[in-house]
């Protein structure tokens, strides 16, 4: 299902300089897991049971972000709501 409009994302902030590699690449992993998190949730796809590691795959080819990683699929499927 085609996203009806493509909204327009928030201006970015630099990060916080000083930080340690590791927060720098959690933060990161977050926000690409939160984007694929809403549109799987515009897709239909409300339950971790639903988000298998293929349609998190392309879900994300869709949306033009990288393929995500093992931890990142997981990531994804924490931040959809337990129905």
């Amino acid at each position: 299902m085609p996203v009806a409009y493509a909204p327009t994302p928030l201006p970015k902030k630099p990060l916080p300089a000083g930080m340690p590699r590791e927060w720098y690449v959690a933060h990161n992993r977050m926000l690409k897991a939160m984007r694929i998190a809403i549109a799987l949730l515009d897709t239909g796809v409300y339950t971790p049971q639903r988000a298998r590691n293929e349609v998190i795959r392309h879900t994300a080819e869709r949306i033009g972000v990288h393929p995500p990683s093992l931890t990142t699929c997981r990531l994804v499927r924490s931040l959809l709501p337990l129905i």
